[in-house]
């Protein structure tokens, strides 16, 4: 094999690395090898390039060239250690070289060190430690290189009790900061939770005699991330462990991966292979620790197990269920556990798991994966039992979850689950992929089987409400065929099929409609009442759209959106008992937009107030968490309310977060008619400007004489734009039967200052009249309802209503 060791200069080693580098036939290990192999030889070139080498003097790797892991554009850790005979002959040699290093751009991570100095540092410094553990001779005193890593192994070992636990506490604190890489839809392959810099730590685990982690499947999750990171230094040209999403579409084609989503597919499912190994190999940890704290004599005595021969005891097994014990601190198998006899065990274990609050033992899962017999179609009663117990455990479910999925047990139960396994969701709203998700649905559903009369279909509900995105076409549909198919082969009765078919089909209904139609139009009730059909399948529905928004990211679900589906959900159940008449009264008005469309009327002009809003505090003791600012508008009825008030906002840099837009009823005596806006907004930068200055704003553009558009375009080009995520184009729709008095247009666009104004000004323009608008904002993106109307009231003819969507969807593409 050339590894292009032409000469020990600069130059000849950069051709060689570049040619390396440029290799399609090499990549992965061998090409990480050879790179390593390659500056081996020119840095143990240079050491032996002067007049005369000093004695007692070596060149070590450490840390990632240690291990021989070089990526691209990885940094050169390394140690020239000396036995401090001769200083000036050490850093003239240290000089011939960094110097090349550097003159060459590579980073370099260098010290120059005795052994003694090297094992004090390391005390001293845990990363330093975790560096030495990996180091490797390149040239040199090999003698004196190998002292120090018989040292250091040493010392390591020794002091393993108290280097643990330090370990594990960076370990948890860079999690904290830098997030967990199997949901990030940007992650740092080095330092997140589930990244390489984990398998280091699990190495050094290893290499201390008390723990080891679970080998199966860690040495290729490793590789796989090295692979990625080779890809993106070399798509990049940069020394980066952040893969950006701009940059993944390159690095999936460097990798011969098809695209962006099934590339970090495989990032995820290496980063949980890694994860779960890490979440084992710190239990086996904490038990060795905790076992060597009690000398065995007093914890017989204290009742902490059972005296066997040679002064051992024997740990305190206590009973959980049928075949299942728990047993220092873990659930385990019973020693008269037949799992090849036993198809409900896994499901039992797991239930018995999550209701205890404790992990599954990783000899419990792999025992159970490789013995258990597959469970009967459809499942019996305890299977289906044991599933809902498991699923309705709270938190605890997630973990151990997590160690069913790792031995592929959830596949095996649940085959339609591998279609979402690790999927990315490219949605700034949602903070986890789509396996992930629904099982935080599921625990966020356990919270309300209390006001449910059917707990076990809301918890399967849960679990499969997204099931569909693993397919092709709208998920809520193909969702429904896999749930109707899963609840059946679980054992749950026709009846009880349809129930769950039928919430995962809607499962978005509530929130969707809440948000974006208007409750008072009745064709809005009577179409989500036939949707659901009964009061058992509405009551399960509202408790699964609560549990799903908020298992979806804090963007999803608030006080606000939470009264909506309220609202919407009593008047959907009067209809299903009744109770309602075919067209009810629009609702009365508050003391307060009463008093502002009075004083509205009286003034000819518009009217507004601001107040904070704020959302009940998450803790009893807790402060109320801010929402934004509730803005309130009365303005006589007349044309471009709309893009007046939305173009004023942007105008003054508020963002709109929601906004609600209708006629208001008037009492009884007054004349003339009145337009009530009721908005959320929040300051893009700084404080809120004075509601007279928006007052006297929204004045002169409602006359004319201030030119909104042209302030908003002299804002814009005065402000470059930045690059950033290319987001979808926006589509604009006609809801078909949504309103039997108005035309419903949807408009689903990247969120952006000015949009709300772009919008109402196109439909001002289009000759329609805004009955209603129903704005809201969720992360970056604008999903929008307009109730619009001919002049005369009356809804636009379909195909009108088509050419206008068009029109308005090339608008706001342009």
């Amino acid at each position: 094999m050339d590894n292009g060791t032409a000469d020990s200069g600069p130059s000849g080693y950069a051709a060689a690395r570049l040619r390396l580098l440029n290799e399609e036939a090499r990549s992965g290990p061998p090409r990480r090898a050879a790179l390593a192999d390659l500056t081996d030889t020119w840095l143990g070139g240079l050491f032996a390039a002067g007049a005369e080498v000093p004695r007692g003097v070596s060149l070590v790797a450490v840390g990632g060239y240690g291990r021989a892991e070089l990526s691209p554009r990885s940094d050169l850790d390394l140690l020239l250690l000396h036995d401090g005979g001769d200083p000036k002959a050490v850093a003239a040699l240290a000089d011939r070289l960094w110097y090349p290093v550097w003159d060459l751009g590579l980073a370099l991570d260098h010290s120059v060190r005795t052994p003694a100095e090297a094992r004090r540092t390391a005390g001293e410094d845990l990363k330093v430690q975790l560096g030495l553990l990996d180091a490797r001779h390149i040239a040199g005193d090999l003698g004196l290189t190998t002292a120090l890593r018989t040292a250091v192994l040493a010392d390591w070992r020794n002091q393993a009790p108290k280097r643990l636990p330090a370990l594990r506490e960076m370990c948890e604190e860079r999690a904290a900061r830098t997030g967990e890489l199997q949901y990030l839809l940007e992650p740092d392959l080095k330092e997140a939770r589930g990244g390489l810099r984990d398998v280091t730590a699990l190495r050094a685990v290893a290499a201390s005699w008390l723990a080891d982690a679970p080998r199966e499947g860690l040495a290729d999750a490793r590789r796989r991330l090295l692979d990625v990171r080779d890809a993106l230094h070399l798509t990049t040209g940069r020394a980066t462990d952040r893969l950006a999403l701009q940059e993944q579409d390159q690095v999936a084609a460097e990798l011969g991966i098809l695209d962006a989503d099934a590339l970090l597919r495989q990032v995820y499912e290496a980063a949980r292979v890694i994860a779960y190994a890490t979440d084992v190999t710190w239990r086996e940890v904490g038990r060795v620790l905790r076992s060597r704290a009690v000398r065995p004599r007093l914890r017989a005595m204290l009742g902490g197990g059972r005296p066997l021969g040679g002064g051992k005891t024997a740990p305190e097994r206590s009973p959980l269920a049928e075949g299942v014990v728990e047993q220092d601190g873990e659930v385990v198998l019973a020693r008269a556990a037949r799992p090849e006899r036993d198809p409900v065990l896994p499901l039992r274990a797991a239930a018995a798991a999550a209701q205890s609050g404790l992990p599954l033992s990783l000899h419990a899962v792999r025992r159970m994966a490789a013995g258990a017999r597959p469970l009967p179609t459809p499942w019996p009663a305890e299977a289906r039992e044991q599933l809902v117990t498991l699923l309705g455990s709270g938190p605890p479910t997630v973990q151990v979850w997590e160690a069913l999925e790792a031995e592929g047990l959830v596949n095996r139960l649940l085959p339609d689950w591998e279609r979402v396994r690790c999927r990315p969701q490219r949605n700034a709203v949602h903070l986890w992929t789509v396996d992930r998700h629904l099982i935080e649905t599921a625990v966020r559903a356990s919270e309300f089987t209390r006001r449910v009369h059917r707990p076990d279909l809301l918890l399967v509900a849960a679990l499969l409400h997204d099931i569909g995105k693993g397919w092709p076409g709208d998920h809520s549909v193909a969702g429904e065929v896999i749930a109707r198919d899963v609840a059946a082969r679980i054992g749950f009765d026709r009846h009880d099929v349809t129930v769950i078919a039928t919430l995962v089909r809607h499962h978005l209904l509530l929130v969707e409609t809440a948000t974006r139609r208007d409750l008072e139009d009745p064709a809005t009730v009577r179409a989500v009442a036939e949707a659901v059909a009964s009061q058992g399948t509405l009551e399960l529905l509202h408790a699964l759209t609560e549990a799903d928004a908020l298992a979806t990211g804090p963007a999803a679900w608030s006080s606000w959106r939470a009264s909506l589906v309220t609202d919407l959900v009593k008047r959907v159940s009067a209809v299903l008992s009744g109770d309602v008449p075919d067209d009810p009264a629009a609702a009365a008005p508050t003391a307060e937009h009463e008093r502002l469309a009075l004083e509205a009327v009286a003034t000819g002009a518009p009217v507004l107030s601001l107040r904070a809003q704020t959302e009940p505090p998450a803790e009893p003791s807790g402060d109320p968490e801010p929402l934004g600012v509730e803005l309130l508008i009365a303005v006589p009825d007349q044309a471009g309310v709309l893009p007046a008030v939305a173009g004023v906002l942007a105008l003054h840099r508020l963002t709109v977060r929601t906004a609600e837009l209708r006629a208001l009823d008037l009492p009884a005596g007054v004349d003339g008619s009145v337009l009530l806006l009721d908005w959320r907004v929040a300051a893009e930068y700084g404080s809120l400007p004075q509601a007279a200055r928006l007052r006297a704003d929204l004045v002169r553009a409602l006359d004319g004489t201030l030119d909104v558009a042209a302030r908003l375009a002299e804002r814009d080009a005065a402000y470059p734009r930045r690059r950033g995520v290319v987001a979808p184009p926006p589509r604009v729709t006609v809801a078909p039967a949504a309103s039997r008095h108005a035309t419903v247009i949807e408009v689903r666009a990247q969120d952006a200052p000015g949009l709300l104004f772009r919008i109402g000004r196109a439909l001002e323009d289009a000759g329609v009249r805004v009955r209603s608008a129903h704005a809201s904002t969720l992360g970056a993106n604008a999903v929008d309802a307009f109730y619009v109307t001919l002049p005369d009231g009356s809804p636009l003819p379909g195909e009108e209503a088509v050419s206008m969507a068009r029109k308005l969807e090339e608008t706001l593409r342009s």
